[in-house]
């Protein structure tokens, strides 16, 4: 999809990308400013190459004003989503108390298998079954 993008605003040129840059911008900054704990460099490092050949192809001002755009778009959406699961603990706390029990049971296997991990001879106590029951976030 990257490679497809670089290739699309080549072709388009300087005058007629102007209006798609933003929507163009908005997946090579997500790559690049994702987080995650198995993210693949070579889309990081694809992305960064794009993201140059636009400075180059557009202007650095033009660039700067869509970038920027797209920065601003990423953080209110960010914040709307923190704000919306605030809201959401207030309005619904059954549901919040029940992704709360999810999250500490997860929390508590996690460490568990952490524990497996560093001492192998040491066997957390793990629950008997996986039945449907146990799958629930709630008994």
């Amino acid at each position: 999809i990257f490679k497809f993008l670089g290739a699309i605003s080549v072709d388009l040129g300087k005058d007629r990308i102007g209006p798609y840059l933003p929507t163009i911008l908005t997946p090579l900054y997500r790559e690049l400013n994702s987080n995650y704990a198995e993210q693949d460099p070579t889309l990081k490092n694809l992305s960064q190459e794009i993201i140059e050949l636009l400075k180059k192809l557009v202007g650095l001002e033009a660039f700067s004003l869509a970038f920027s755009s797209v920065q601003k778009q990423a953080s209110q959406k960010r914040a709307m989503r923190k704000k919306q699961r605030a809201l959401q603990a207030v309005a619904n706390p059954d549901i919040a108390a029940r992704k709360k029990l999810k999250r500490h049971k997860n929390k508590a296997e996690t460490r568990k298998r952490k524990i497996e991990f560093l001492r192998p001879a040491y066997k957390a106590k793990r629950p008997r079954s996986h039945a449907l029951k146990d799958l629930a976030m709630v008994e």
